[in-house]
């Protein structure tokens, strides 16, 4: 019989423990796994965030209108290669549960200043003819069976037309896919002019600004002078780096990080606990067995090994079943969450819970396999 199959045959002696002890375990990896998931899915935006793309929004709130005008202007400012500009629309299908990332761009800038946006050549070329055209994005377009040529009413909960409608009618020209998985195609975008020819209210203002700069290293200079363009102005303006306006906009959830690490470390905290006393439990329980191994010739090293192996092993059954039905769990939210972003099961997620798996095993085995390393054959013997 091999260390491993000792190892193996010790831990399932007693079958109900050990499988209790695993679900504790499974429950704490699931949690981790899925948490996971969703942060990395909310800081997607962050992490593919263009060096040399810069927001201008609203100095007061984001949310609150700019002047359309002052696009011509940033465009003056030297370092800045292109802007677009960009409003919310508050959109959904059908009902407000059909919540739609909903974007009037101006079409051909906004798509030259993010080439992650994959649009076949001929779909491009007729979104950009057609002002009453829409762009959706590919987990959108999967999510509601769409496809390029259908027809897309679309309300918004914002804005209605000078005609008293809620709906917009579009035409679906094309599908955006993202150049790698982290890519967002959660979202649809259609024509700026549109919605400015036919809302009630808002003319010739806009959401935000996108700045495509020359240079990244130019990034600092370009945001002081184009915020000291409209100074004491009756609407001041901030300007940020792509990757800090994701930043902030993710933490308008609440600082997910922390989130995670807080949850996951309590399931932890609880795991180290049940497990840590049932490996003590186990070895208190073997005294005398573990005093005839070593009578026959087993080395401290060997007994040292085996219990930490059987903890290892705990932690690595449990861990690997939380990860599976994790992954399994991330397939299913990547319809109903995909609005945050992508949702994907990562490797380094993978990774961090293996790391998890082994730091948990080595502290729940460490202090019990030292135990009954040092165990004394004579004392042990004569415990009943």
């Amino acid at each position: 019989m091999t260390l491993i199959d000792l190892v193996r045959k010790n831990l399932f002696r007693k079958r109900l423990r050990t499988i209790l002890t695993l679900v504790a375990i499974f429950v704490a990896f699931v949690i981790f796994g899925v948490l996971a998931t969703f942060q990395n899915a909310i800081n997607a935006g962050v992490e593919v965030a263009g060096a040399d793309r810069l927001i201008t929004v609203n100095r007061i709130n984001f949310t609150l209108p700019m002047p359309l005008a002052y696009a011509t202007r940033v465009a003056a400012v030297p370092g800045v290669a292109r802007v677009a500009h960009a409003e919310w629309f508050g959109g959904y299908f059908q009902e407000p549960r059909n919540f739609l990332v909903a974007f009037a761009v101006d079409p051909k800038n906004y798509l030259d200043i993010y080439p992650e946006y994959i649009v076949p050549p001929a779909q491009r070329e007729a979104f950009l003819r057609d002002k009453t055209s829409i762009l959706v994005g590919k987990s959108v377009a999967e999510q509601f069976g769409w496809k390029a040529g259908d027809r897309l009413p679309l309300k918004s909960n914002i804005y209605t037309q000078k005609n008293g409608s809620d709906t917009w009618d579009f035409t679906i020209a094309g599908i955006v896919a993202g150049n790698e998985a982290r890519v967002d195609t959660s979202f649809v975008m259609f024509h700026y002019q549109y919605l400015a020819d036919t809302r009630s209210f808002g003319d010739g203002t806009t959401g935000w600004m996108i700045l495509k700069t020359t240079d990244a290293k130019e990034n600092a200079r370009v945001m002081r002078e184009v915020d000291a363009l409209f100074a004491n102005s009756a609407f001041e303006t901030e300007t940020k780096t792509e990757q800090a306006f994701n930043k902030a906009f993710a933490e308008q959830l609440g600082d997910l990080g922390f989130i995670v690490t807080m949850i996951v470390g309590a399931a932890f905290a609880t795991i180290l606990l049940i497990v840590g006393n049932t490996m003590m439990l186990t070895v208190r329980e073997r005294t005398n067995e573990i005093a005839v191994m070593k009578t026959i010739g087993f080395t401290t090293q060997r007994i040292f090994g085996l219990v930490l192996g059987e903890s290892m092993l705990l932690a690595l059954i449990g861990g690997l079943l939380g990860i599976a039905f994790a992954w399994l769990i991330s397939f299913a939210m990547a319809g109903p969450l995909s609005r945050f972003g992508p949702i994907a099961f990562s490797w380094d997620t993978a990774a961090t819970a293996f790391v998890l798996m082994a730091v948990l095993g080595l502290l729940t085995g460490l202090i019990p396999a030292i135990r009954a390393m040092n165990t004394d054959i004579v004392t042990a013997l004569g415990r009943k």
